[in-house]
């Protein structure tokens, strides 16, 4: 199973790619949409969603995991986080994957074990849990990673606990 984690905003979205087998996941690709600085707002939106769809017709991943939206005391911040995050559902719902969400919380717990843990914890376990040596990893893109692999968690987890409902229906 190959999936896509996009951690959005407008500055820099991350972008994770992890294919995931029974017992493990291995990172394909990481990075970070950088639009340009001088451009105007939606020429911005307008790229994020852009290299979001070229990223899932060259990797063809079948699920995709995005962080949700948090509480932000600064309204104007909220509504420019929640248009790059619309920019990227956009271009998934474009290219007819199937789309998860999880809140920041839910990401870190799944990932640290912690809810509030910081943006360093996280990087330090999606470095660790997936085994990546590049020190340099963009924070925006662990993050992205950190989605894709509580997305993979998830998927686990369901599909654990369907099998054994359908278990102890078969021996009612």
């Amino acid at each position: 199973m190959r999936i896509l984690g996009i951690d959005p905003s407008v500055r820099y979205t991350g972008f994770g790619i992890i294919q995931c087998s029974q017992n493990s996941c291995e990172v394909e690709t990481f990075g970070v949409i950088k639009p340009f600085s001088h451009q105007s707002f939606p020429y911005k939106i307008n790229q994020i969603k852009n290299r979001i769809e070229e990223l899932i017709t060259q990797y063809r991943p079948e699920e995709v995991a995005v962080e949700s939206l948090f509480y932000a005391q600064n309204i104007k911040t909220a509504i420019t986080l929640g248009q790059a995050r619309g920019a990227a559902l956009i271009a998934v719902a474009s290219q007819n994957c199937s789309l998860f969400e999880y809140s920041p919380l839910e990401i870190k717990k799944a990932i640290t074990g912690y809810g509030q843990a910081d943006k360093n914890q996280v990087k330090f376990m999606i470095r660790s849990l997936l085994h990546i040596q590049n020190e340099k990893i963009p924070t925006d893109a662990s993050d992205a990673l950190a989605a894709a692999l509580c997305h993979a968690h998830s998927r686990i987890y369901h599909q654990t606990l369907r099998k054994n409902l359908q278990r102890n229906k078969k021996n009612k």
